[in-house]
C-alpha cells in the first residue's frame, strides 16, 4: 500500500515502514528546525534527537489522537519535548566532570596551592565551629562537611528531627553573630 496524507498514519499504526517514510519525507524537515532551534548550542546531537523523535512516535502512536488536533501539532510537540531532553543531557554531561579529570588538569605547584588553601579553609572552618558547643560543632562538621542528612547526623548523635533543625538554626545565628562582632572590630 503506498503512503498518503490520508493513510500514514494507519499505516504507523499497523507498524508499516511506509508510513514512517511517508512521515519522514513530509513532516521531517519541520521537525528538524524544531530541534535545530532548541539545541543550536549542540548543533552535533541534532541526527540524535531527530533519530529519538522518529522513534518515538513509532512507539508512540496510540496516543495520536485525531480528534484532539492534527498530527503535525502533535509531532511538533513530541519533537520540542525530545530536544529538551536532549538538551538537559548535553548540560548535565558537561556539569558532570570526573576528580580524576580535574586532578589531571592541575599542574603541580597548583597541587601545593590547592593544599596549602585547604588548610586554610579548614582553619578557617574550625574557627567558625569554635564559638559552638561541642555537640553542635559534631552535628555541623556532619550535616555541612561530610555531607549526612539531618536526620542521620541527629539519629548518630541520639537526636529527634526538630532537635537538629533548631540546633542548626541557633548555630547559625551564632556563627552569624560572631561574625558581625569581628567585622564591627575590623579583624
Amino acid at each position: 500500500m503506498k503512503a498518503n496524507e490520508d493513510n500514514f498514519v494507519a499505516l504507523i499504526r499497523r507498524r508499516r515502514e511506509e508510513g514512517l517514510v511517508y512521515m519522514i519525507r513530509t513532516y521531517g524537515g519541520l521537525l528538524k528546525s524544531i530541534v535545530k532551534k532548541r539545541l543550536f548550542a549542540a548543533p552535533d546531537r541534532v541526527d540524535e534527537c531527530m533519530n529519538d523523535i522518529f522513534l518515538g512516535i513509532w512507539k508512540n502512536i496510540d496516543c495520536f489522537d485525531e480528534r484532539r488536533g492534527s498530527f503535525v501539532n502533535w509531532a511538533a510537540g513530541v519533537a520540542r519535548l525530545e530536544a529538551i531532553d536532549t538538551l538537559r543531557r548535553v548540560q548535565r554531561e558537561q556539569r558532570t566532570v570526573s576528580l580524576e579529570e580535574m586532578e589531571l588538569e592541575i599542574p603541580e605547584e597548583d597541587a601545593a596551592l590547592l593544599e596549602l588553601t585547604e588548610r586554610e579553609l579548614s582553619k578557617e572552618t574550625e574557627e567558625i565551629l569554635n564559638c559552638l558547643s561541642p555537640t553542635d560543632r559534631e552535628l555541623f562538621q556532619r550535616i555541612f562537611l561530610m555531607e549526612e542528612e539531618p536526620e542521620e547526623a541527629g539519629n548518630a548523635l541520639g537526636m529527634s528531627r526538630g532537635n537538629v533543625y533548631v540546633r542548626i538554626f541557633r548555630g547559625k545565628k551564632k556563627i552569624r553573630s560572631k561574625f558581625e562582632e569581628r567585622k564591627r572590630a575590623g579583624t
